[in-house]
């Protein structure tokens, strides 16, 4: 393997695509290596451009020292490190002082308290009448990670279970709209999201149940490491049985800093990555998901989500205010947010919508959101420098993770986003699916991932989590309590990287979770 070349939600409402691929009429769409970036008004690069580009990202092999601007992750957006909670919750460095108040506005929307409708607060009615949490900010705590119920009296706010079963006609237009797209169906009942809780007078979907199986993984140095295997059951169904094919995933809020920069990587510069055949037969063979997007009503390259299901930061706002709060919205306007037909008291409550915001929550809103969510930043690195950390890096790199984890792109010139427009960031991942083994597998496909494929996460803050979230609990449904257990359950395309790892002397590993832990 050579370890220098780079690889490379759907919500309830989003229940079959949209009746444009129903139809076939999207039979000619262009296939995905011909994606653009129809969110993002660009300006094309230079011809010296493309040429600077291509030697500031190409990956290093001198670990003597940092590489320049790599102590700026998210280039001109990167914050200071704050001390606190609120790492995570900044504006971007190169905001404007006029668009701080809209990240100032947004924040407070996104931090809103819903309320059940009818109520006399008519800016805030709307919630549910199911959903998951009342606010963006409850799931997102602190704009970082969920986190895993601790124990039988802890809730699962910022974690919840997707729900999907298989099209009993796989063959149909909607599967030849998108290549390689993998069909699925809501639950008949449940929809493609469990809610766990409910307004006054109507019956929660269900409760989240986990059990947990400890195994001992014995490292070269004699370091035993415990993984926890997790079984997870919708315990207390409100609403009658799941179907009988019904798939679960487990999702845990992730973290919210630097999506408009991923937003602003030209689609492009992330397909040449990709190498979905494993041309070069080194065992890496990310793949883009690809997606129908609901704004631009065309095929487009998958970026947000664990398995990247949605194509911008909008969109996935929209379909969480839809599935996770009840909250309709230009983009997903049904009153009853994510109740199914199959739940006709749902269907009939009062709602929030048809005032003169029309939606519950209105355009306005959503973009305000749309806005502090794309720049929430990403901060300093931390002790880049270092020793310790300068080996940690060559450990990371020459044991081929950069495979996947992809260090640097250049972003688009973009013509009205300044934030984010032509940063040279370091989000190491190559924003791409990758089957990541048996052990991780959700077994739940969405969009063209299979139920083993995962994107590969950025790693950005991740040496911050404990600080912000006050855990240390990685992966998608945060069954790894360090960054070590996270690594050790990487298994398919990443096994011989984790195998590695087993096999490191106890210096390089140490040096390895350290260069990690200064992302």
């Amino acid at each position: 393997m050579n370890p220098f070349r780079h690889k490379r939600r759907p919500n309830k409402l989003w229940l079959f695509l949209p009746l444009a691929i129903a139809s076939g009429a999207l039979a000619d769409a262009p296939v995905w290596d011909n994606l653009g970036d129809p969110h993002l008004n660009t300006i094309p690069r230079t011809e010296d451009e493309a040429k600077r580009i291509i030697a500031v990202t190409t990956p290093t092999d001198d670990f003597s020292a940092m590489q320049k601007f790599e102590e700026r992750p998210a280039g001109a957006a990167t914050v200071r490190v704050w001390p606190d909670a609120n790492a995570f919750s900044q504006p971007s460095a190169n905001i404007t002082f006029e668009d701080e108040l809209n990240f100032k506005v947004g924040n407070g929307l996104f931090r809103k308290i819903w309320v059940s409708s009818s109520s006399s607060t008519l800016a805030s009615d709307g919630l549910g009448p199911l959903y998951n949490a009342r606010s963006c900010q409850r799931c997102h705590i602190k704009d970082g990670r969920g986190h895993p119920p601790e124990g039988p009296s802890d809730n699962a706010v910022s974690m919840f279970l997707r729900i999907s079963i298989p099209d009993p006609d796989p063959d149909s237009d909607r599967v030849a709209a998108i290549k390689d797209y993998i069909s699925t169906l809501p639950d008949p009942t449940y929809g493609t999201q469990l809610q766990d809780s409910a307004v006054q007078g109507h019956a929660s979907e269900y409760r989240l149940d986990i059990t947990y199986q400890e195994e001992v993984i014995t490292m070269a140095d004699g370091t035993e490491v415990s993984l926890r295997h997790p079984t997870y059951k919708a315990a207390d169904l409100g609403y009658g049985p799941l179907h009988p094919d019904a798939m679960l995933s487990p999702r845990v809020a992730p973290q919210m800093i630097g999506l408009g920069l991923l937003e602003a990587i030209p689609a492009a510069d992330i397909l040449s990555n990709a190498d979905p055949e494993d041309t070069d037969g080194d065992g890496i063979s990310g793949r883009p998901n690809v997606v129908w997007s609901v704004e631009f009503e065309q095929p487009m390259l998958g970026r947000f989500g664990l398995k990247a299901g949605n194509p911008t930061i909008k969109e996935q706002s929209a379909g969480a205010f839809a599935g996770d709060i009840g909250i309709s919205n230009p983009l997903f306007p049904a009153g009853a947010g994510e109740c199914t037909p199959a739940q006709i008291l749902c269907q009939d409550a009062i709602h929030g919508d048809g005032d003169d915001r029309e939606t519950e929550i209105d355009t306005e809103g959503l973009d305000l959101v749309t806005f502090y969510s794309r720049n929430l930043a990403v901060p300093a690195r931390r002790g880049a420098q270092e020793p310790t950390v300068l080996r940690g890096k060559e450990v990371f790199y020459s044991t081929g993770c950069t495979a996947c984890h992809t260090p640097s792109f250049v972003t688009h010139r973009l013509e009205d986003q300044p934030e984010q427009s032509f940063q040279l960031i370091w989000p190491y991942t190559d924003m791409l699916l990758h089957d990541v083994g048996a052990g991780l597998a959700d077994n739940r496909p969405e969009g063209r991932a299979t139920g083993q494929e995962w994107r590969t996460p950025p790693l950005w803050g991740v040496g911050l989590t404990e600080q912000v979230s006050g855990h240390t609990y990685f992966l998608h449904d945060g069954r790894a309590r360090s960054l070590l257990e996270a690594i050790l359950w990487h298994g398919g395309e990443a096994e011989a990287q984790r195998d590695a790892v087993i096999g490191m002397a106890t210096v390089d590993r140490e040096a390895l979770i350290a260069f990690l832990e200064s992302l």
